[in-house]
């Protein structure tokens, strides 16, 4: 099989309909979640779950982003495109998250922010930077799985953390695969060349370091989800209980140092850094 092809049946395994959604991931994990609603200033976002769960004896905050498995529960979610009330309720639950001394698990499964014209009416842009600005500053552990699919600012809004994780089928980009290809060969039927240009697989993140930890799934999560999860779980204890006893200071310095190496390469022939524009 070619890389194209690799690239993009990992695009098509990260978007198989059996694929689990982060509803069942927070089922198995936090079989004791209580779901909490609303972002105090328009409404509820039912593309992004929130609540309190318990994992290991420690209360996490879990925000996560939901597609739905049926129809109606994909029209329910809104195929996972979250609004600018999603985000507000995913940033005032973390906040809670800091008051209370509790980590946090982002879960990050949508194919980006909805597009709509209500959506930008009510800053969507906004809400998507100040998530950004303010999970940077948080005094408290901050965990990401990418579950499935992250596209573009939808997945960024809720993906800044200590430690990222993506499982073997997931894809984490700037856009799908069809939009690059239609942006750039100007035809959206090229989006398996596409899919090999992007370097959207975990595989590549974690060669550049954007991404820290790859789960292993066994033949795919459609057909075997609970192999993940108890992957998935074991490592998120290990790393927490590491980011656990690390002080505020040194928790945010190694955030932010974190994601001041990204974008940053060597020329080849060149021996010192440059940033890359």
């Amino acid at each position: 099989m070619s890389d194209i092809n690799t690239a993009w049946e990992k695009v098509k395994l990260a978007r198989h309909p059996k694929r689990p959604t982060s509803q069942h991931l927070i089922k198995e994990l936090f079989p004791d979640f209580i779901e909490l609603h609303g972002d105090r200033a328009f409404g509820d976002d039912e593309a992004i779950t929130c609540g309190l769960g318990t994992l290991n004896g420690t209360v996490f905050t879990i925000i996560a982003e939901e597609k739905g498995i049926t129809t109606e529960e994909k029209i329910k979610h809104n195929f996972g495109m979250p609004h600018p009330e999603g985000y507000r309720k995913a940033i005032r639950l973390m906040k809670q998250a800091e008051k209370f001394h509790r980590p946090i698990l982002c879960i990050i499964d949508t194919p980006g922010a909805y597009p709509g014209i209500g959506a930008e009416e009510r800053g969507q842009a906004q809400a998507i930077a100040y998530n950004l600005k303010t999970m940077m500053g948080l005094k408290t552990p901050i965990l990401v799985v990418v579950l499935s699919e992250g596209g573009s600012g939808g997945a960024l809004a809720i993906g800044v953390g200590d430690h990222i994780f993506m499982f073997e089928n997931s894809i984490y980009a700037i856009l799908s695969p069809e939009g690059f290809a239609s942006i750039i060969y100007k035809d959206s039927t090229k989006a398996d060349v596409a899919a090999n240009i992007m370097k959207l697989t975990a595989q590549d993140l974690k060669t550049y370091g954007v991404i820290d930890t790859i789960i292993e799934e066994h033949e795919g999560l459609h057909i075997d989800p609970d192999f993940g999860i108890q992957s998935l779980k074991k490592e998120l204890v290990k790393v927490l209980k590491k980011l656990s006893a690390l002080s505020e200071a040194k928790l945010l310095d190694h955030r932010y140092q974190k994601y001041r190496r990204m974008g940053v390469f060597i020329e080849q022939g060149e021996k010192s850094e440059t940033k890359s524009t």
